[in-house]
């Protein structure tokens, strides 16, 4: 039987490699794989994708931007979009550029099975990834960072999409930044990122499996009267503060309840609570200075659409957090 040339385009190489795995048991595909869009396009034109199943969420270029140029070229593979953001708005976009089906991250096998079938690509609907075949594929080495990243943009796709539908909005997703920093270093590259802006922080606690920590959603002063327009909100301060609270329980909830369900893991959620109000970056750190100790530390930062509106979230673990983490994730790699 003819091998197919498949690419697999994603930036994570736990995405890659979960997507190699839930491929099809023994069908003959020549896998290729890119770690971006500007990568992805190279081997497309060299004749590696016939096959091309593609991450939205890319450095160097983009999801979209790889389908866009496909389409200004006049390259025709049959392009999957599995992704970790599930806006209904990024799935019509999607598909408005040429993409044959849209699966969510992390890909069911079944699912994937499926989506080959719309192609033509006859394969059984029952079939499952085996040992034999992964073994004789190139998949590639996953660190923590990575998985964590992974996972944690499978998170963020989550939240984005219920924050989509509350504000009526496209939300903008970035790529997840993962570090294990010092009270000092987290300190430092918060005070970088916002010197000089006032901000309002929600702080919300959870707890659960062994795994504990505080998510904190930095809100820039300057954009919540913007917020409030879109949300029809009251403009006296009382209210300005409870959409605060309601958002930050959305973006937070959700983004929680997204990691619980892949690490398995029950994460029981605290009441959201206002840390700093109208004040400089450098207050909420020195407020908070004894909170925060040495942490793993993912930062996020969601963008609306056509708007000059951010909402920084950070989830911020605790080091004994770490060992379980760990082990979690590698029994998902492995």
């Amino acid at each position: 039987m003819t091998a197919i040339p498949l690419l697999v385009c994603d930036d994570s190489n736990m995405a890659r490699k979960q997507l190699i795995r839930a491929l099809p048991a023994n069908w003959p595909f020549r896998i290729t794989q890119a770690t971006n869009g500007l990568e992805g396009l190279e081997a497309i034109r060299a004749g590696a994708g016939q096959i091309v199943l593609l991450d939205l969420t890319m450095p160097e270029l983009d999801g979209f931007g790889v389908l866009a140029a496909l389409r200004e070229e006049a390259l025709t593979p049959e392009v999957i979009v599995v992704s970790g953001d599930v806006q209904e708005e990024a799935v019509r976009r999607a598909k408005a550029l040429g993409a044959r089906a849209f699966i969510k991250k992390p890909a069911d096998p079944i699912q994937l099975a499926e989506a080959l079938n719309s192609l033509g690509v006859e394969v059984p609907l029952t079939t499952a990834p085996d040992d034999h075949h992964t073994s004789q594929l190139p998949l590639p080495n996953v660190s923590f960072r990575d998985a964590f990243r992974e996972v944690s943009n499978v998170a963020m796709g989550r939240a984005a999409e219920l924050l989509g539908r509350v504000l009526g909005i496209f939300i903008k997703l970035p790529i997840p930044n993962v570090n294990i920093l010092e009270v000092g270093e987290l300190h430092m590259a918060l005070a970088d990122a916002q010197r000089g802006q006032r901000l309002s922080a929600i702080c919300q606690g959870f707890i659960g499996g062994g795994v504990a920590g505080e998510a904190l959603l930095i809100f820039h002063d300057s954009e919540i009267e913007d917020v409030a327009r879109l949300l029809n909100a009251q403009e006296d301060e009382s209210a300005q503060l409870e959409m605060l609270l309601d958002l930050a329980s959305i973006i937070i909830g959700a983004c929680l309840n997204g990691l619980s369900e892949q690490l398995n893991i029950t994460l029981s959620q605290g009441h959201p609570l206002v840390l700093g109000q109208h004040c400089p970056i450098e207050d909420l750190i020195r407020i908070n200075q004894r909170r925060w100790k040495r942490t793993l530390a993912v930062e996020i930062s969601y963008g609306l659409e056509n708007l000059e509106i951010h909402f920084d979230l950070l989830l911020l673990f605790t080091e004994d957090s770490v060992p379980r983490l760990r082990e979690t994730l590698d029994f998902m790699i492995n």
